[in-house]
């Protein structure tokens, strides 16, 4: 087998190097012919170029002589240098053996039928050279030294082939024929051995039909049947009975797999119809599953095992309810019974987005009892408005702000983060108006929050040197003013400072401050502070359920306005947050003192002139002027002409005022008229709205 394979090997070698020689050789053909073509054109060229080389002999230019044909041959090797790849595989053009489609019909209508019907692996190892014998003489006749590779159909002319290839080998057919070995190099396995390794894997079974089969590809019969040799008439219909309930089964979930597939696209009745009919068929056999696993006890075994469903009846027993509940119960008003976490029963500050309602009629203010209920619970609690500020800060305000959030802090059990919360200031029914005060939403929780509020603290100086000054009245000890060292100051004029060190004489609580610039004894310093706020920690919850009356026998902390209104007590006013008018005195500075040397230098027109007061009338009054003829008929005249003027406007002020008086006179008619008319209206109003507002109330009390 070695010498044989060697030998195979040599043979391989030899036609690589035959075939090679034989496109090289066909290479030199076509580098010939081209060459003789170049040669005719070249000839020409060197009838030209001697030409000009006789004409330029006498120049002596002798390293022209015979450059077109150093040019030529110098072509020629480059041109056998060149090597192309393609020729030397595939061939030169014209020499290609592939069978074309109009040759491969021509050869399926000239076989017979017989080899139509041969299989699909034979027609990939068929021969096709000598479908088209016309083809391959006409090749032979272009180029007779062609590589006898050609003669097979194949395209390739890598392999040169002796003449003494045989092709009935390779038309053979048999189970041990060229054929049948090529074949085996295309597909995995070992076409020789059919039936041996079928047996290692065993019985299989088909999934999708549920049939199973023998080693051989019998099918085999299921167990059932083996099982059932024993069993009597009515065991084998129960047996059937399940087999079939459980095919049934697994069909019906299939179905219904898909049609909720198809309840999510299609919209129309007839879908929802059939999902609601999966749906009650999943439950008939939740039911039935229930019965079989919880068996005789059934409802009672279930209870006790996963306890109560939704929507039964039950009846739940609780301990520690007060007698006051069962005194003051009323069944027409159901109870709602709901669980709290652990961490809901503890009790600290809760921080929220707060916002009064806009039907509301008036803004709330801070520390007014409210009323929230948030989650479960309902309770009175006092909250603390704020704003926050860009650093972070949350500034105390006084009231909430009229169409915009802000943050409310306030005592009460902690609820998780995002619950919604609802705030009234009374549950008494007869409230006129919009009751919900302001609505909110928890943002966090914890044990204490920051909220701080501003304060000026204002003192004034009591003596100034370039830029220190002794401050007093800002402080009450010296213990007040160490803590403020190094705090910041400032004048009402602008002028900034800071705090240094207190001082041992004096009033107590002075310090000596530092200033930018020399300030003055009018001058206000003050001292911008910020002061924490208290949260108190109050909580009232309603405890409505233990009372007779309900919501309206409950009393919780009223606000102070409404105890104030209550008790016709007069509002608490402090003289320091009076508005007072602001008196500024006139300063009165000195007369200009400008010294007698310097106002000497000084030129006329800027020069102080002093008129003193005349004890004697000067000449110009005390001369008299005495007017011609013509000057006293003019001044008569125009005395004349003032004197009708004046009475003409004094009669025309006399006029307007008795027009003014008749105008008064008949408003004052018209409003006697009216308000008889608005007198009228008032009692139709008023009689109509006690009416609405009985009727209210009488409904109110029958529970209406």
């Amino acid at each position: 087998n070695d010498e044989s394979e060697s030998s195979e090997d040599e043979s391989d070698d030899d036609d690589d190097v035959a075939s090679v020689d034989d496109s090289a050789a066909s290479k030199d053909d076509e580098n010939s012919e081209d060459d003789d073509d170049e040669s005719d054109d070249d000839s020409e060229d060197e009838s030209e170029d001697s030409e000009q080389d006789e004409s330029r002999e006498n120049a002596g230019s002798l390293w022209k002589t015979n450059l077109v044909q150093r040019a030529a041959d110098s072509y020629r090797s480059r041109e056998a240098s060149h090597i192309n790849l393609q020729e030397l595989i595939y061939g030169s053009q014209g020499t290609s053996g592939l069978v074309t489609d109009d040759e491969d019909q021509e050869g399926n209508g000239n076989e017979s039928d017989g080899g139509g019907e041969s299989s699909d692996d034979d027609e990939f190892f068929k021969v096709r050279g000598k479908a088209n014998a016309s083809s391959s003489t006409k090749s032979k006749k272009v180029n007779d030294e062609a590589p006898k590779a050609l003669l097979l159909g194949e395209d390739d002319s890598s392999r040169q082939f002796s003449e003494e290839f045989d092709l009935k080998v390779w038309l053979d057919d048999g189970d041990d024929c060229l054929l049948e070995s090529l074949r085996d190099k295309f597909v995995t396995g070992n076409w020789d051995a059919d039936g041996e390794n079928q047996e290692e894997f065993g019985d299989f079974e088909d999934l999708e039909t549920g049939d199973k089969f023998g080693p051989n590809g019998e099918i085999d019969s299921d167990d059932d049947e083996d099982s059932m040799e024993g069993m009597t008439d009515e065991q084998q219909r129960e047996h059937n009975a399940q087999k079939k309930s459980k095919k049934k089964n697994e069909f019906n979930d299939e179905y219904d797999q898909d049609k909720e597939g198809e309840a999510g696209d299609q919209a129309d009745g007839k879908t929802e119809g059939e999902y609601i009919e999966t749906l009650k068929r999943k439950k008939e056999e939740r039911l039935k599953r229930n019965e079989e696993e919880f068996g005789k006890d059934g409802e009672a075994a279930r209870l006790r095992h996963e306890g109560f469903r939704q929507g039964l009846y039950c009846r739940i027993k609780i301990d520690g309810i007060p007698a006051e509940f069962l005194d003051a119960f009323n069944p027409n008003m159901p109870l709602v019974i709901g669980g709290l976490t652990p961490q809901e029963t503890d009790k600290g500050l809760i921080r929220c987005r707060f916002k009064k309602h806009r039907w509301h009629k008036k803004i709330l203010k801070c520390n007014d009892p409210l009323i929230f209920s948030v989650g479960w619970r309902r309770f009175q609690s006092m909250p603390v408005f704020s704003t926050q500020d860009e650093n972070g800060r949350h500034r105390y305000l006084k009231y909430t702000p009229e169409h915009m959030h802000c943050y409310a802090t306030f005592y009460g059990p902690q609820v998780p983060p995002n619950t919604g919360i609802l705030a009234i200031q009374r549950l008494s029914g007869n409230v006129p108006g919009f009751r919900i005060a302001a609505t909110g939403v928890a943002l966090e929780l914890d044990a204490s929050f920051d909220v701080v509020k501003k304060l000026k603290l204002v003192g004034t100086p009591t003596k100034i040197y370039k830029n220190t000054s002794f401050i007093s009245g800002m402080f009450n000890s010296d213990l007040e003013v160490s803590r403020f060292e190094g705090a910041s100051i400032r004048t009402v004029s602008g002028i900034r400072g800071q705090v240094k060190k207190a001082l041992r004489e004096g009033q107590p609580g002075s310090f000596r401050a530092t200033f930018e610039d020399k300030i003055l004894m009018s001058d206000i310093v003050f001292c911008r502070t910020w002061m924490p706020v208290e949260v108190k920690h109050y909580y009232n919850p309603v405890t409505n359920l233990l009372i007779k009356d309900g919501a309206e026998g409950w009393r919780g902390m009223k606000p102070k306005a409404q105890l104030q209104v209550e008790t016709r007590t007069p509002i608490e006013v402090k003289a320091d947050s009076i508005y007072k008018p602001i008196v500024r005195p006139e300063k009165k500075f000195n007369k200009l003192f400008i010294p007698k040397k310097l106002e000497a230098s000084l030129p006329y027109k800027s020069k102080h002139k002093n008129d003193e007061k005349r004890k004697k009338k000067s000449y110009a009054s005390k001369r008299a002027v005495v007017m011609e003829a013509d000057e006293r008929k003019k001044l008569t005249f125009i005395q004349a002409l003032n004197t009708i003027r004046n009475e003409k406007v004094t009669k025309r002020k006399a006029k307007n005022v008795e027009k003014r008086v008749e105008r008064a006179k008949q408003a004052a008619k018209e409003d006697e008229k009216m308000s008889v008319i608005r007198k009228a209206n008032k009692k139709r109003q008023f009689r109509s709205e006690g009416k609405m507002d009985a009727a209210r109330e009488s409904k109110r009390m029958r529970g209406e």
